[in-house]
């Protein structure tokens, strides 16, 4: 059976990613994406939620993020939801989820990323099998 694993997010960076780098060498780039929900509650007031989503990008789309991506960007994101779980120090295990980032377009005006030599540089996808 097929099954699908697939989120697409479009928002504001919530704080400049934080790089690490494995002990092989490969670049790691964790960030936080935020989205609102607009609802209407029975009394007829509009109300809105926000919920931060945790992103990890890895190698080549690591590098382009700890190069262009700060907090208050705009970006179009898609990735594949992923859990892992982490074991304290006193033995108690926690889950955490998180977006491991696949494509990431940067949706600001050009003139946001100076820095950037062609236009090519601000589309990026990878393949989850070359990492």
């Amino acid at each position: 059976m097929r099954t699908v694993n697939k989120v697409t997010i479009i928002w504001n960076v919530t704080r400049d990613p934080a790089i690490k780098t494995t002990e092989n060498g490969k670049k790691i780039a964790l960030f936080t994406l935020a989205t609102n929900r607009y609802y209407k509650t029975a009394d007829g007031e509009n109300k809105s939620e926000s919920e931060f989503h945790n992103c990890v990008a890895w190698g080549n789309l690591a590098e382009r993020v700890e190069k262009f991506l700060l907090k208050g960007k705009l970006v179009y994101t898609e990735g594949r939801l992923r859990t892992r779980a982490i074991e304290k120090e006193d033995g108690n295990k926690i889950y955490k989820t998180e977006i491991v980032i696949s494509n990431l377009i940067f949706l600001n005006k050009r003139s946001d990323f100076d820095e950037i030599s062609t236009e090519d540089e601000l589309d990026i996808e990878l393949d989850d099998d070359k990492f």
